[in-house]
């Protein structure tokens, strides 16, 4: 799913990276995207919208 996700975290889970290591390249990832050098895969793909959960009851 490389087209859609900006950072795998999978190396942490496969042990492969610490968990400080894979903050380093988040917050490099971070300050990346904030100074516009890098664009993130939702803007790319026109999806600006966030809602990663609904309070109550969903039918």
């Amino acid at each position: 799913m490389q087209d859609i996700i900006d950072i795998n975290t999978g190396p942490v889970i496969e042990g492969e990276l610490t968990i400080e290591q894979m903050g380093t390249q988040i917050l490099e990832y971070c300050i990346k995207t904030a100074s516009g050098e890098i664009t993130p895969k939702a803007v790319l793909l026109n999806q600006d919208d966030f809602i990663p959960w609904k309070r109550g009851v969903s039918l």
